[in-house]
């Protein structure tokens, strides 16, 4: 037996916990065009949610007046990301002579607190492309999320041709800046790389949509620390070898001067032939400097 339920315009928040109904007061509008649809149709939570909420959909029964109620507690449970809670830390990616490097570490920060040690924070995207992502882990796990359907649909076409690290570049900054819109980012600044038909493309795109694209490009503290390394040493015939190098030096650097970065870190490679990432290790480092020692000292107002 098929169950209905009136619909005026049907729509329910994902992620909404259920509430009981005597917390929601019912609306004392009524409905002047309503259309009916299958129980079967609903998503799972709402389906979920008005048979725990009101046992007679289950029967085929729900007047108007259980709807809107039922639409106004799942609306009020609605609620937006304020601030991220687990974060990665800077990505830096630069164009080779055959391709893209990228490197980023593997820490994941509770705050302050440096909770997590292996946290993979770049991911292949299709044949052609690399994503990195600082910033809140879960939103870089949705953007995973989204780019995997995108992927799969692509695929579903089967017509020989497949998206490439432009293509892809470009639909993030329109969800990027689409979720700003709804003062619902996504809490990432994200860099995606890679290499189609002999082309090297590498970009960037931060959470309110701002992106841009360049030879070489960071994030976080990457911005403000690597860059001026990179705009000072990178040039376009860097070998494999002395682009792992210099992305090395950066990292150090950060690792130096970053509170959230980790002595853990990937360097992942893409070009014609695809994607590889390297196993995590740690750079060699050297703390004796002896502006490590007393880095105060001298410091107007410091203890």
């Amino acid at each position: 037996m098929i169950s209905w339920v009136a619909n005026d315009n049907l729509q329910t928040p994902h992620g909404g916990e259920l509430i009981k109904g005597e917390s929601c007061a019912p609306s004392s509008s009524s409905f002047t065009s309503v259309d009916l649809i299958p129980v079967d149709s609903l998503s799972p939570l709402q389906r979920n949610f008005f048979s725990k909420m009101y046992p007679s959909v289950s029967s085929g029964s729900m007047d108007h007046s259980q709807l809107q109620t039922g639409l106004l507690c799942l609306e009020a449970d609605s609620q937006r990301t304020q601030y991220p809670y687990v974060t990665g830390t800077s990505v830096i990616a630069i164009t080779y002579k055959d391709g893209i490097l990228m490197a980023a570490d593997m820490g994941g920060s509770y705050g302050s607190t440096l909770r997590y040690k292996s946290v993979e924070r770049m991911k292949a995207v299709g044949k052609h492309s690399i994503l990195g992502g600082s910033g809140e882990i879960s939103d870089f796990q949705e953007i995973l999320r989204v780019l995997d359907e995108l992927i799969l649909y692509d695929n579903m076409w089967d017509d020989g041709n497949t998206l490439g690290p432009k293509e892809v570049h470009n639909y993030l900054t329109r969800l990027m800046y689409n979720r700003r819109n709804k003062f619902n980012p996504l809490w990432n600044s994200v860099v995606l790389g890679g290499v189609k038909n002999g082309q090297k493309y590498l970009g960037m795109v931060n959470m309110i949509g701002v992106h841009y694209e360049d030879n070489h490009v960071a994030t976080g503290f990457g911005n403000h620390l690597a860059r001026p390394i990179l705009r000072d040493e990178w040039h376009e015939n860097l070998t494999f070898e002395e682009g792992v190098k210099l992305l090395e030096k950066c990292m150090r650097v950060l690792l130096y001067r970053d509170r959230s970065a980790v002595n853990k870190l990937q360097i992942a490679k893409i070009t014609e032939e695809g994607v590889t990432i390297s196993p995590p290790y740690s750079l060699k480092t050297y703390w004796e400097f002896s502006a490590f020692k007393n880095p105060t000292v001298g410091a107007e107002g410091s203890w």
